[in-house]
């Protein structure tokens, strides 16, 4: 009996192999996983010309037979006939995304010099097509010297060329001469001949399609790339102090109206204090934040829209190298930036255990949106809104200086677990670039409400139940005449227990205790600061110009610096923990996390609280 032929689908992810696969093979297909590894098996039945079936197999999409990953690994394994139970396959069909030749050419040369008779598929001709882009199929198959049918799946066209070429590769293979010895041929070389020979298969491009290729030079440059980031995210956090003001005031002017509308329609007593200076001072010193987040986002948002946020990502991935992470941990951080927890989650992307570990151990020091009211009331309270240029505010340069310390902790604690506790060498990492675009309007808008109600239901849940509890051990028990109900109060008492802990890194004994409920949500260290002012104040305004007014006035610059300097490294919120746990299996790395974290908070808060006292300020 013949044995039945096999030919193997491969190429990069996202190159429409899938689409490819159903289109050849229809109903004919089973599905199952290869076994001992939880990757799926897809494998399916066309009929040749001649008539003659063909097994055709759709492997994983790979990047290199360099494999990082199981399903890189299975691939690998297959095309070589390595793997137990599995034929070496007699063809091999590389699926290529006609819009993106140039990346999906350079794992095209690696199959290709394997000496198995190969097909390629230029799938996707019509986008590319669409974006200004037209091809010359036979330039192409001249230059890899294997046949090239162009291809678009969805529509089933090109398929019956594409059958034809499948049946035809042996023959067209063995007239050539494989048994010549093949040079090695590193990565760089590869990418190099990639980038030429995608050259010479453009017929002709649109003035877009070159608008678009310029801009990836600069944008992408080595140099010019990181410069650009840096100087697009300096503006970001200019405008988050600049863009805010207005709107922050309006709902800052709001929480005081409804303060003096309470105090106006309620009697005095443990109502009105309640709603008044645990419920308002709270958590409307929260809300009032609102506008900052909101504009943070939307630059976020922007950046995604435009396809400017991947080229982030591979401007990024050299310098995540040098600190030993794969350039996939890149993505999880970015989104730890909105908060830890998604970042988290995201690390289930990493396949390589110890990266997603290192990856998962310092995202906590992602400079994390809950941090941006801390922030910004401190920065408001005791740095003066100078104009070191125009559009350039000190208050800006401030905030920009906390994230990048964020960032650059993050790198240093990276380096050292990769060289300590999660020792392993860097994966490589690849990745999509998609088109430039114009963001749609409406989508933005959506993304930005969405994040508004999720900050806003924080402040409704957790910051309101925070605040109240904090304000009841405030309030409790009562104060003997001419006594500082702070001093008397339960919470006050927690206070000075802990207080000569932190009084040698230049805390008081107000920003002390708001750093417990602050481990339920960073954004409670300012409701704390605000229910503590405004139980031991007479005065009845309770607005955040009036928090910001008593930190002016109480705390030193030293004192200051050193409970920013704290939050850029403190310990991460009781959430965060949890989902730790739970992606790690365990108490263990979250314990050693928390661990670090306080020690980096404690060290670092001392260190700038001291050596701010040592300059004099």
């Amino acid at each position: 009996m013949t044995r039945l032929r096999r030919a193997a689908l491969v190429g990069n992810p996202n190159a429409g192999k899938s689409a490819l696969f159903n289109a050849l093979t229809g109903a004919r297909q089973k599905i199952a996983n290869y076994p001992g590894v939880t990757v799926e098996r897809k494998a399916g039945r066309l009929v040749l010309p001649s008539g003659e079936p063909v097994e055709l197999i759709d492997l994983p999409g790979s990047y290199s037979f360099d494999t990082a990953s199981p399903d890189e690994e299975v691939t690998r394994k297959v095309v070589m006939g390595d793997f137990p139970g599995e034929a070496k396959p007699d063809a091999l069909v590389v699926v290529l995304d006609a819009a993106n030749l140039e990346q999906h050419l350079v794992f095209a040369q690696e199959v290709i010099e394997l000496g198995v008779p190969t097909v390629v598929a230029l799938n996707m001709i019509d986008l590319a097509e669409r974006d200004g882009l037209v091809l010359d199929p036979d330039a192409l198959a001249q230059a890899l010297g294997v046949p090239v049918i162009p291809t678009v799946a969805v529509r089933r066209r090109g398929l019956e060329e594409l059958i034809a070429a499948i049946g035809t590769a042996e023959t067209l293979a063995a007239a050539r001469d494989h048994d010549a010895p093949r040079p090695h041929i590193t990565l760089p070389e590869r990418r190099l001949t990639a980038s030429n020979i995608a050259k010479g298969a453009i017929l002709s491009e649109s003035a877009e399609h070159r608008i678009h290729a310029g801009l990836d030079k600069i944008l992408l440059h080595p140099w010019f790339g990181p410069l650009i980031l840096l100087a697009v995210l300096f503006v970001i956090f200019q405008a988050v102090f600049a863009w805010a003001t207005p709107f922050a005031d309006a709902l800052d002017a709001g929480a005081g109206a409804l303060s003096g509308l309470v105090v106006s329609n309620f009697p005095e007593g443990f109502l009105r204090d309640l709603v008044t200076e645990g419920i308002i001072a709270g958590v409307g010193s929260v809300v009032v934040f609102l506008p900052q987040i909101v504009i943070l986002f939307a630059f976020i948002l922007l950046m995604e829209a435009t396809g400017y946020m991947a080229r982030a990502a591979f401007v990024m991935d050299r310098l995540m190298a040098s600190v030993g992470l794969s350039g996939k941990s890149f993505i999880p951080l970015l989104s730890s930036f909105a908060c830890a927890i998604p970042g988290i989650m995201a690390t289930r992307s990493i396949a390589d255990p110890k990266d997603r570990l290192t990856t998962i151990l310092v995202a906590p020091l992602m400079t994390c949106s809950a941090r941006l009211p801390v922030y910004g009331i401190i920065i408001a309270a005791v740095i003066p809104n100078t104009r070191l240029a125009p559009f350039v505010g000190l208050q800006g340069v401030v905030l920009f200086a906390l994230y990048i310390a964020g960032i650059v902790g993050a790198m240093v604690v990276a380096l050292v677990l990769r060289s300590s506790v999660t020792k392993g060498a860097a994966s490589g990492f690849i990745m999509e670039l998609p088109r430039y675009q114009m963001p749609i309007l409406k989508d933005l808008l959506i993304g930005l409400w969405q994040r508004a109600w999720v900050f806003l239901r924080r402040a409704g849940t957790i910051i309101f139940a925070a605040t109240v509890i904090l304000w009841l051990l405030l309030t409790f028990p009562k104060a003997d005449p001419g006594e500082s109900q702070v001093d008397a109060s339960f919470a006050g008492q927690i206070a000075n227990a802990m207080h000569p802990v932190f009084e040698p890194i230049g805390f008081n004994r107000e920003m002390t205790l708001a750093l417990v409920p602050a481990m339920a949500a960073r954004e409670v260290a300012v409701s704390s600061l605000a229910t503590t002012y405004a139980v031991d104040s007479e005065d009845e305004d309770k607005t955040l110009a009036a928090l910001q007014g008593k930190i002016t006035a109480m705390w030193s610059l030293p004192t200051a610096l050193a409970f920013l300097a704290w939050f850029v490294f403190a310990p991460q919120c009781i959430s965060t923990i949890a989902v730790a746990r739970r992606e790690t299996n365990g108490w263990k790395w979250p314990a050693f996390m928390v661990g670090y974290l306080f020690a980096l908070a404690y060290v670092f808060a001392g260190l700038t609280y001291w050596a701010a006292v040592a300059l004099g300020l």
